[in-house]
């Protein structure tokens, strides 16, 4: 029987569609590379989560002819090298694209409203907190939404038909008509949108050239009391340089999903910021967006062993001389 090797824990239903197919699943006893490469084995598959996989875990597994990656960023599988032994990588980038733009949104309430500093002060029994200035609607501010895909798309749907919100986006590559049908206005660049947004949210990949795309100079652009929200990937953003501007006052406040490290280390200057409110990269990880992803990655697995083209490759060109 075929085995599909799971790297880190993934939704039941996407287990049972492989056995539905007579694939079986064997869970890694840890996600770090070592133990993945000392147990993949005979794998003919893989799914993997943020862990990723490596070159050694790919050179250990003679047999593997498809990886899957559960979610969108693909960052942390080595692509090159699995173009180089001729394996295709699948994705699947619209399964958890509805959680994510709701945590985007709930981050940006959890800031504006400050949710974690009332359900501090509640439990502390200091309700003088009310009187306190600084909280702020929604409605009637500008989102600005830096990367326009199917996340920064549910996003804007979200803040404009939900809370009025005025919506620019700043995405070169997305046609005009995709921002005319989402009511968005296209900014001019990235400086303009920053210029004009009172919240300012990041939907980019990670890239060598997306890294730091929010930093130091990008920061001071930002109107006064301006909030930061980034559900996308943690390198995306100086944290630095975002600390530095939250001590300071400058910014309202930012709402963080992602961390370039995570765990994040809990001595990084970031985390004793004020006026912030972090989750532990919990946006696709709702039980629906969790079923939704893991299903997706068996029925890609499935259609690549039966050699038919999967729906959502990494990069096509691999497929046609896969191993």
């Amino acid at each position: 029987m075929n085995t599909c090797f799971i790297v880190q824990p993934i939704h039941p239903a996407g287990i049972e569609r492989l056995a539905a197919s007579g694939i079986a699943a064997r869970q890694a006893s840890a996600p770090d590379m070592a133990t993945v490469a000392r147990e993949i084995g005979d794998s003919v598959a893989v799914i993997t989560r943020n862990a990723g996989l490596d070159a050694a875990a790919m050179d250990a597994a003679p047999a593997l002819k498809v990886i899957a990656n559960h979610g969108v960023g693909t960052n942390m599988i080595d692509l090159d090298h699995a173009g180089r032994l001729a394996i295709p990588t699948v994705f699947t980038p619209t399964a958890n694209a509805q959680s994510v733009a709701e945590q985007a949104i709930a981050l940006m309430l959890a800031v504006a409203r400050r949710g974690p500093a009332g359900d501090a002060a509640v439990r502390s029994g200091d309700w003088a907190l009310r009187y306190q200035p600084g909280m702020a609607e929604l409605r009637g501010k500008t989102l600005g939404l830096v990367g326009f895909g199917i996340i920064g798309q549910l996003t804007a749907r979200i803040a404009h038909l939900g809370f009025g919100m005025t919506l620019l986006a700043w995405s070169p590559n997305t046609p005009d008509a995709t921002l005319a049908e989402a009511g968005a206005e296209r900014a001019a660049s990235l400086d303009a949108l920053l210029d004009a947004a009172d919240i300012v949210s990041l939907h980019r990949p990670l890239r060598n050239d997306t890294r730091n795309t929010i930093g130091a100079a990008q920061i001071a652009r930002m109107k006064p009391g301006a909030i930061l929200v980034n559900t996308a990937r943690g390198e995306l953003v100086d944290a630095d340089a975002l600390a530095a501007a939250l001590h300071d006052g400058r910014l309202a406040g930012a709402g963080l999903d992602v961390f370039a490290t995570e765990p994040a280390p809990v001595d990084q200057p970031l985390l004793k910021a004020p006026r912030t409110v972090f989750a532990p990269h919990l946006g696709g990880a709702t039980d629906d967006a969790l079923r939704e992803t893991a299903v997706q990655c068996a029925e890609q697995i499935i259609e690549a062993l039966a050699g038919r083209q999967p729906k959502h490759l990494v990069r096509p060109e691999v497929w046609e001389r896969r191993r």
